[in-house]
Order: structure tokens, then C-alpha cells, then sequence
């Protein structure tokens, strides 16, 4: 069958967009290495208990939450495109500030005290990039992609997430290799967030050599640019014109654009989405990852080592979900991934409770992340991206980062002192959670595979 649409000109955007996804995953992570470090330099010295540590390495995901909770206003005032500039700017100020906290706002009379408080800060600051571009990004592709490949190329979006992991998981084993304890609580970590500049700029740069959504450009009126950018997606003008009409028949109904304009259940099961996947806690894991294989016995810089093997075996399950959602469909593969996931996560439980921690345990964490990263990671962003109808499409993803990020908050904030409760229970309650996601998959979301965006519109319209 003859190809449809320009696959050079849209593989190019989405590359640039999905570096948006690779520095989520990059800011994210980056505290995975650093964690211990920052509980030595800067916790520790205050004698802060378990509660200041979750939180401290959780503070990004404050700034995740007003990010994806203001993404819906910033991409219809702004548009799609200068939004991921903005994250863009945001990541890059981050970055320089978290690696040198006393460069501003230093507290010379407490300075301990100011420096958590300033790391505090540009975390959360990086962290509002996080939100806007884990909503944004996704949106942009799935507005910009044809119908029978948008499942792929949103799932490229989770793909760039675990790649940047990845990178940032080398790069701080790279930084901390052969080092001294004492060089990595002092200065090691301060390479490893400095180092997120570099990709941070490189986004910024490249954003102004793609277009804006067509999508975004119908909503404000701009037809005839999107039309532009439609001819250069699709190989026939006559298509470009079809997609056109039928995007704008959906913005000149009398719906006025207000969130449930659709009805509540679009918006409840985007939100229970959002939810589940952070609930099975794959964060945790991610979050935890060296400190989990340290509790197995190995040293630091082998924890940080066996970190990067699990980061590829996120990257290889992530491709499976890219090479099968658009021939399989979205529920098969969100359903077998929560049955994998409580596998993973009822072995560690049990194997927790009868204190045994050996390869088995490694074993049943690879498990688990493998079925999350052929499922959950990237479905889960396919269909925030499909779902909503086009005039609430910034409204609605907003409301379902958001909730996203606090739950992500909730789940890493609490593991700590969860884990000191007892581990067989936490690992238990994710365990149940899967089993939950899988049932509400299989009684609540429906199959979009195929269908254009405007076609999933009219299936919350009936």
C-alpha cells in the first residue's frame, strides 16, 4: 500500500519533539545517581530523617505538577511549539542552578540550610519543564502524526524518556567511576545535573526548525498555514485538504470548549490512566535504582552499573511497544503489561517478606519494568495524546498530567518510609494496583488503534 504522508519530513519532527521526552527522562533520573550524594552534602548534616530524603528527592515532582497543570493554558496561549521552548529553557536553567545551588539566594548564616533550600527551588523549576513537556510533547506528535502511524510515533515520546535515563544512568556511573565516596558527595553530583544543559540547549535550538501543530494552527484561526504544514505531512494536497476540512468541521460545532463538554467519562478515564501508571510504581523503581541493588549486597558503583543494565532492558521492552501498538492495539498490550507487572511485583513481595534478596530479585525487577516498558510507559502516552476531542485536547491533558505527576509524587514521596514499615507490604500494594489497572483497562478505555483523532472525537460525541 502506497504511503500517504511525507515519513522523512515527520520522522524529522518528531525527533526534535522527542528530545523533549529524553530530557524528562534525563531530569528525572539524574537524581538516581546523585540521590546519596545530596542525603550526605546537604540532609544529613541537619540531621533530617527519612521524610526530608523522600521528599527531597521527590521535590522535582512538585514542579511536574504545576507543569502539567499549567500546560493546557501555556499551549493554547502560546502554542504547542514555543511551550516546548519554554521547557527547553526551563530544563537548561535547572540544570546549571541544581549543580551550583550557591550560586544564588545563599544563606551565610545557615548555609546548609540555604543550599537545600535553592537545590530545592530549581529542582521544582526543572521540574515545571518536566510537566509542560510530558504533556506537551505527546500532544505535538499526536497532532502532527497520520493516523495509522500515531500510536509508533507517540510511543517514539516514551522511547526518548528511557533513552534519556539510560544516557544520564552512564553518564553518572561515568562521573562516579574509580571516584572516592567523599569526591561524590562533594563535587561528583554537581557534574551530574550540570550535564543535562547539553541536551537542554541543543532542544531549544532545533524547536525553531519545526512547524507548529496543524491542530493548534485550525484552533486559532491560522487555516492557512495549517494547510501549509498538512501539504508538507501528506504527499497528496487534496488529502492536506480533507484532514483540513475535517479538523475544522470539529472546531465550528456549537461545542464551546469547556472540559466536559464531551461528557465526564473521557476525562475520568484519562485521569485514571494517568493515575495507574504511576501506582504500579515503576517510579519507585527508577527513582530507587541503585539504592535497591545496594540492599542486594553489591557495592555503589556496581548498583550503579547493574542500574544501566536495567535501563536497557527498559530501552529493548520500550521498542517492542513500538513496533506492536499500531498492529496489536492499545488494550492487548496495557493489559498483558499489568499481568507482568503483578508477577514482578507479588515475587519481590514475597521474596521481601521471606528476607531474600539474591538474583531472583533483579530477576523479578527486570520482569516487572520490562512488561511496564512494553506497555504502560508508552500506551499510557499514546492515549492521553488520542483521546480528547480537539477543542478541549489542552484542557483535558493537563488535568490528566497533573493528576499523573501527583500521583508520581505521592508513590515516590511515601517509599521511604513505606519501605521502613515493611517492604513486603509496599511492594505488595503495587502489586494490587496492577491487578486494578489491568481490570479497569479491560472494563473502562476503549481501542483507538487506526482511527483519526476527529474519529475519536465522534466516539465521545455518541
Amino acid at each position: 500500500m502506497k504511503k500517504t504522508y511525507n515519513s522523512t519530513y515527520i520522522f524529522g519532527i518528531t525527533m526534535v519533539a522527542t528530545l523533549g521526552g529524553l530530557l524528562f527522562g534525563y531530569d528525572t533520573a539524574v537524581i538516581s545517581g546523585a540521590e546519596k550524594s545530596i542525603q550526605a552534602y546537604l540532609i544529613e548534616p541537619l540531621k533530617m530523617g527519612a521524610f526530608a530524603h523522600g521528599a527531597t528527592v521527590s521535590s522535582a515532582l512538585i514542579g511536574c505538577i504545576i507543569g502539567g497543570a499549567i500546560s493546557g493554558f501555556l499551549s493554547n496561549r502560546l502554542g504547542r511549539k514555543r511551550s516546548l521552548q519554554l521547557a527547553a529553557f526551563l530544563f537548561f536553567t535547572s540544570a546549571l542552578g541544581s549543580s551550583c545551588p550557591e550560586f544564588l539566594f545563599f544563606e551565610k548564616g545557615n548555609p546548609t540550610g540555604g543550599l537545600l533550600a535553592v537545590f530545592n527551588f530549581y529542582r521544582i523549576w526543572g521540574g515545571i519543564g518536566v510537566g509542560l513537556a510530558s504533556a506537551v510533547c505527546p500532544t505535538y506528535i499526536g497532532e502532527i502524526a497520520p493516523a495509522e502511524i500515531r500510536g509508533r510515533l507517540v510511543s517514539f515520546n516514551q522511547f526518548a524518556i528511557i533513552f534519556g535515563m539510560l544516557v544520564v544512568y552512564f553518564v553518572n556511573w561515568g562521573i562516579a567511576h574509580g571516584q572516592t565516596i567523599e569526591w561524590i558527595n562533594d563535587v561528583g553530583w554537581r557534574y551530574m545535573f550540570a550535564s543535562e544543559a547539553i541536551p537542554a540547549g541543543l532542544f531549544f535550538i532545533l524547536l525553531f526548525l519545526v512547524p507548529e501543530s496543524p491542530r493548534y494552527l485550525a484552533l486559532v484561526h491560522d487555516e492557512q498555514k495549517a494547510l501549509s504544514v498538512l501539504e508538507k505531512i501528506n504527499t497528496s494536497k487534496e488529502q492536506a485538504k480533507r484532514i483540513l476540512g475535517e479538523i475544522t468541521s470539529t472546531l465550528g460545532e456549537t461545542t464551546k470548549g469547556k472540559i466536559f463538554s464531551y461528557g465526564k467519562k473521557v476525562i475520568i478515564i484519562g485521569i485514571l490512566l494517568s493515575v495507574f501508571q504511576q501506582f504500579v510504581g515503576i517510579n519507585v523503581v527508577l527513582y530507587y535504582a541503585p539504592r535497591i541493588f545496594e540492599g542486594m549486597g553489591v557495592a555503589r558503583d556496581a548498583s550503579m552499573f547493574q542500574t544501566i543494565v536495567m535501563g536497557l532492558v527498559n530501552v529493548i521492552f520500550t521498542v517492542v511497544a513500538i513496533v506492536t501498538v499500531d498492529k496489536w492495539g492499545r488494550k492487548p498490550l496495557l493489559i498483558t503489561g499489568s499481568i507482568g507487572m503483578a508477577i514482578g511485583m507479588f515475587a519481590i513481595a514475597v521474596l521481601s517478606y521471606f528476607g531474600i534478596i539474591s538474583i531472583w530479585t533483579l530477576v523479578f525487577i527486570i520482569i516487572f519494568t520490562a512488561s511496564f516498558m512494553m506497555s504502560w510507559g508508552p500506551i499510557c502516552w499514546v492515549y492521553i495524546s488520542e483521546l480528547f476531542p480537539n477543542k478541549i485536547r489542552g484542557q483535558a491533558v493537563a488535568v490528566a498530567v497533573a493528576a499523573q505527576w501527583a500521583a508520581n509524587y505521592l508513590i515516590s514521596s511515601t517509599y521511604p518510609g513505606m519501605m521502613e514499615f515493611s517492604s513486603a507490604f509496599t511492594y505488595c500494594f503495587y502489586g494490587i494496583m496492577a491487578v486494578l489497572s489491568a481490570l479497569f483497562v479491560w472494563k473502562m478505555v476503549p481501542e483507538t488503534k487506526g482511527r483519526s483523532l476527529e474519529q475519536i472525537e465522534g466516539f465521545w460525541k455518541k
